[in-house]
């Protein structure tokens, strides 16, 4: 009378211990899916930069994919508020320039930035300082950026090679000391941002092919500045989508991203 009872017993126990490992498996791959931070990337989708973001986000989506982070991407500053960025841990101006935003938007930015609320990176059209399209120079965004203002650049482009001056950073792991840039526009500004940021990296103006009178003597193209709270980074290099053809270049991005985000 009592092996029906056992087998009954045992196949019951069976069946609990299969469904809790199951539970667990489930539960387990739920926290593994969720997003190890969050990103929002405000970029230009037309004019001149459109070439670099068709590459640069379906490249932006694969890594955050890949790492386990989630990607939004934007396209002006409508939606900017200081709510709208509290969902956020970092913030990519890609190829967007630092003018048209919303009131609203440069209110949050600048707390965003100043009281360390998120990280930021900003990539080449970011620098361009100053008045345009009838739009007055962002003052607060020219300080951050090393109180620079833009001059010119090279409308034909240029070959140059880039050399790393803080090995150490987060941001240069495994790059090499020195690297080629294939295609770039090389802003100037009407003084070198140094002193009041931290260099990572400047370009060798004497190696620009084909030569070009645009110069600026000391030349920093990634730099961070270390006086506001929030971990960034600005890179100059976002012009053509043949940067991603450069291993080198994708390395920087994703330390940057990692870095300024704080993970």
């Amino acid at each position: 009378m009592n092996q029906p009872f056992k087998y009954a017993g045992s196949k019951k126990l069976k069946f609990i211990l299969v469904l809790l490992l199951t539970t667990a498996a489930i539960t387990g791959q739920a926290q593994q899916k969720q997003p190890r931070f969050h990103v929002v990337a405000l970029y230009e989708n037309g004019g001149h930069h459109v070439e670099y973001t068709n590459v640069a986000r379906p490249w932006l989506e694969k890594l955050a994919a890949d790492s386990n982070f989630s990607i939004d991407f934007i396209q002006n500053t409508d939606l900017v508020d200081s709510a709208f960025l509290s969902k956020y841990q970092l913030f990519i101006q890609l190829d967007y320039p630092p003018y048209a935003w919303k009131d609203k938007a440069v209110k949050a930015f600048e707390d965003y930035i100043t009281k360390g609320r998120g990280g930021w990176i900003g990539f080449h059209h970011a620098t361009l300082l100053g008045e345009f399209d009838g739009y007055p120079m962002w003052n607060w965004f020219s300080k951050f950026m090393g109180d620079i203002v833009y001059k010119n650049y090279i409308p034909t482009f240029a070959r140059a090679k880039v050399n790393v001056e803080d090995p150490t950073h987060p941001v240069m792991k495994g790059v090499p000391t020195s690297f080629m840039v294939e295609k770039e526009e090389w802003y100037t500004y009407n003084k070198s941002p140094r002193p009041n940021v931290h260099v990572l990296a400047s370009v060798d103006e004497s190696t620009y092919t084909p030569n070009s009178d645009i110069k600026m003597g000391d030349h920093p193209v990634v730099w961070t500045n270390p006086n506001v709270a929030a971990r960034n980074v600005y890179i100059f290099m976002g012009h053509s989508p043949v940067l991603f053809n450069s291993e080198v270049y994708k390395t920087i991005f994703t330390n940057a991203i990692f870095w300024a985000a704080g993970r």
